[in-house]
């Protein structure tokens, strides 16, 4: 492994695997991810900063020919994660993602964004209401705040998933599953089920998608003899 690549998992996290298939992109996106404000050192974290550019890169790369996102997220920045989310549904090369242990918050639109997604049958998916931290004003205008920000998470989920939104509203406002709060908690094959992700799977079958994607991208782009 060269020292670059060293590098770039030590402080970002990725990598690049090589085959006879192409060359993936392997981006894990873990713990929380860090928006505008900084989150103590102790906490993992994924950086948008870090992660908003490198997608940049893999999407206008000759020798990258897709990406495969790696999830196990502790929810985050709401603004920062959906921008991430955004730039990955927008890429043109192959990208699927792979939910792990479990994808908490802003780490569903990460799931979803993804052209094909993928999660380990004991992962498990929390969906709830969107938090703020800080000050919150009690006034009408706060909660209006609120409702704008739920609706595009939720307009951005069901437009890259198989769930309705009524359905994906319905598991956000669930009472009496979780303790304390309102949400839903669902494993894996839950998640598959009402449409959320689309497929159970491991590393190999979402490397398998790729590699599927890549060879019909490249026969598309072959010239007829």
């Amino acid at each position: 492994m060269e020292e670059n690549e060293r590098r770039e998992i030590h402080e970002l996290g990725s990598s690049l695997a090589r085959s006879e298939d192409g060359v993936i992109h392997c981006l894990t996106i873990v713990g929380q991810v860090e928006g505008h404000q900084l989150l103590p050192s102790d906490s993992k974290s994924t950086k948008y900063e870090h992660v908003m550019p490198l997608l940049a890169c893999v999407e206008e790369s000759d020798e990258i020919d897709g990406l495969l996102v790696l999830l196990n997220t502790a929810g985050g920045d709401v603004e920062a994660g959906l921008a991430i989310a955004e730039l990955i549904a927008g890429m043109k090369k192959p990208t699927a993602s792979l939910v792990l242990g479990g994808g908490h918050s802003i780490g569903v639109p990460l799931a979803v964004s993804a052209s094909r997604s993928f999660i380990a049958p004991s992962a498990a998916m929390t969906i709830h209401p969107v938090r703020l931290n800080g000050v919150v004003i009690g006034v009408p205008q706060t909660y209006n705040y609120f409702a704008r920000i739920q609706d595009r998470i939720v307009h951005f989920v069901t437009e890259n998933a198989r769930i309705s939104e009524a359905d994906f509203r319905s598991l956000m406002m669930r009472t009496g599953e979780m303790a304390n709060d309102v949400g839903s908690v669902i494993d894996g094959r839950e998640a598959v089920a009402c449409g959320l992700i689309d497929e159970l799977g491991s590393l190999s079958d979402a490397l398998d998608y790729l590699h599927g994607q890549i060879r019909a991208r490249r026969a598309a782009q072959t010239p007829p003899a």
